[in-house]
């Protein structure tokens, strides 16, 4: 059964935006919708960016109780060899699993992802291995880790959505240790050094996450910023030209999600969108309704014409369970993909037997009800 409900919103076209940037995404954080995308699927040298894996790793211990933050560990003499950006580790010393993190996500030192790897895996090359697992794990289909750095290695490659999927998953699994994105300087053995996200130092709502540089990738950056509304946008670029640039580029696109682009809650938890017919059921029909709110990303000039279409089944025999999954809404719009919604039953209708089943069947055939 199809049916069309009616014009509700139309996706105007959202103004067109450029960048310099080979490979960039820009998502909203709380309904994964892409606003634009450019070869974010392309698989790319992503640098230290690919340090967050890292990250998600070592939260995902203390998360768990395995590891803690006043943790000591151990450096090894591979760890305090590894050039490259460094927080500069003792050979021979131990350092708490704290400072490491600090180390990673504000100086982006590699002899600090070597402890960490070494620490929580045995060996680097091991710890790659469980980064993979764990891409796989997140939904991330073009990425492959070969490190614990983002050293350049051919074979070490991610795409810009994967890194925005990661980013996502840091700042909804881990939001206790989020704040450690958002801190611009780290001193230790007396050697201050700053945080390289330039967007950190302006006051435009950015708290993470991640920058990353090598000849093979040039210039990228992970981006997360929050408005006062507390919506979230994730921007992913790369292979840009400067620090400078990197910067521009993901702050203008950061201002395009948040400019044009908003969320719209549709439908809540429970609002009956329509009535599926019940066969045999001890009610003709049953509600249909969203099992959680229905928030869509849309472009701000959306509010004239969406095309709604209800497709299922029916009529739906009974006994027919709340929350089972009975009909499908197909949302349509001129700028964006279709989306289809799964619609489940708002109430529990009970089978109907003996003579009223009878009576329902003639209904049925003779009067066509």
């Amino acid at each position: 059964m199809l049916c069309a409900l009616g014009g509700l919103l139309l996706a105007a076209p959202a103004i067109a935006i450029e960048t310099a940037a080979k490979q960039a995404i820009v998502m909203d954080d709380m309904t994964n919708t892409v606003l634009f995308e450019k070869s974010a699927d392309e698989k790319m040298h992503p640098s230290s960016m690919s340090k967050l894996m890292t990250v998600y790793i070592a939260f995902k211990h203390l998360k768990d109780g395995s590891l803690k933050l006043t943790d000591e560990l151990p450096v090894s003499e591979k760890a305090w060899r590894t050039q490259g950006s460094k927080t500069f580790v003792e050979i021979g010393g131990r350092i708490a699993v704290d400072d490491l993190l600090k180390g990673i996500i504000i100086q982006s030192g590699n002899d600090a992802c070597v402890v960490i790897a070494e620490n929580l895996a045995g060996s680097e090359d091991a710890f790659a291995e469980q980064m993979n697992d764990m891409a796989r794990q997140l939904g991330m289909n073009n990425t492959h880790f070969s490190n614990a750095t983002g050293l350049p290695n051919d074979t070490h490659l991610m795409s810009a959505h994967d890194l925005a999927i990661l980013a996502h998953h840091i700042i909804h699994d881990f939001p206790e240790y989020y704040h450690y994105f958002s801190e611009k300087e780290f001193v230790h053995h007396g050697i201050k050094q700053d945080n390289r996200n330039l967007l950190l130092y302006k006051d435009i709502g950015v708290d993470g996450l991640k920058t990353g540089h090598t000849d093979a990738g040039g210039f990228g950056m992970v981006v997360s910023s929050k408005d006062k509304s507390g919506r979230r946008i994730i921007v992913v670029v790369n292979g840009l030209g400067s620090e400078k640039e990197r910067a521009e580029e993901a702050e203008r696109l950061l201002d395009y999600g948040f400019r044009d682009f908003e969320n719209v809650t549709l439908l809540h938890k429970g609002d009956v969108v329509d009535k599926a017919d019940v066969w045999f059921g001890a009610q003709p029909k049953v509600g249909l309704t969203v099992a959680d709110d229905l928030v869509l990303t849309l472009p701000k000039t959306a509010r004239d014409k969406m095309k709604f279409t209800l497709s299922y089944e029916g009529p739906v025999p009974a006994p027919v369970k709340e929350g089972t999954h009975i009909a499908d809404l197909t949302i349509e719009s001129v700028d964006a993909p279709a989306q289809t919604i799964p619609l489940v039953a708002a109430e529990t209708v009970d089978e109907v037997h003996g003579f009223a089943r009878i009576e329902r069947a003639l209904k049925h055939y003779i009067l066509g009800q």
